[in-house]
């Protein structure tokens, strides 16, 4: 899917996910429009870059930092039972109450921004951290991550910002600091213009909505024009 974030309207549906076949899409576009176009917001995967490099070098790529954002609370709920488990092999049966009570129903306290969590949750979080310094450090990390973005930031800040996080995570979320390391550029150019992909995930959850009104479109030509119209000529 390919969309004019400026407008928020999809200006180009693809069948296949493949740099083949992305390639050829953007082609049609011709050279006139592809050297004009200043700024690329992808999903953090080789092909998108490798095309956009290609087709439009003068443009700056700038990486989706949600499915890092993911990955980091992805890690934090693998600790969370790993943390339980560890307990569980406590011989000292009142420290083992203890730690599982501490823990216990606080999934939701640990993945939530901490903004958004209410008494209750609040709570369960002060337990988690008297019961797990680990889990407690590393739903801090967590929200410093979030931090990062958040802050009015810009350029190399946000670059030395998320440097520093990098160093303290990465004994806690080695997966998600292999992905930045890998990634550290087109994650950082978000600091220059604050692009986002916010715009693209509310297009989805309408696509999805087009998707069961039409019974599931056998022809992908028709669920396409049907998308376009939707974005281009609804009132």
């Amino acid at each position: 899917m390919l969309v004019n974030i400026d407008t928020g309207k999809i200006i180009g549906l693809g069948e296949k996910r493949t740099k083949e076949a992305l390639t050829e899409y953007l082609k049609h576009w011709g050279e006139e429009v592809l050297s004009q176009i200043e700024e690329v917001s992808i999903d953090l995967w080789i092909g998108y870059k490798n095309v956009a490099e290609k087709l439009m070098p003068q443009a700056q790529i700038v990486g989706n930092r949600f499915p890092v954002m993911k990955q980091v609370n992805n890690e934090l709920d693998e600790a969370i039972k790993e943390v339980k488990r560890e307990a569980a092999k406590i011989k000292n049966k009142k420290n083992k109450e203890n730690i599982l009570a501490g823990i216990a129903k606080s999934k939701y306290a640990l993945l939530k921004n901490e903004g958004d969590l209410v008494e209750k949750e609040r709570k369960k979080l002060e337990e988690v951290y008297k019961v797990s310094p680990k889990l407690g450090e590393m739903h801090k990390l967590k929200e410093e991550f979030r931090e990062v973005f958040e802050k009015n930031a810009e350029g190399n800040e946000g670059l030395f910002a998320l440097s520093d996080w990098l160093k303290k995570a990465m004994a806690y979320f080695p997966k998600s600091c292999q992905t930045m390391r890998r990634w550290i550029d087109e994650i950082t150019a978000y600091f220059d213009n604050r692009t986002t992909q916010g715009t693209v995930e509310g297009i989805n959850n309408k696509l999805k909505v087009i998707k069961r009104r039409g019974y599931g479109f056998r022809n992908f030509k028709n669920f396409s024009l049907r998308c376009l119209l939707n974005w281009h000529f609804a009132s």
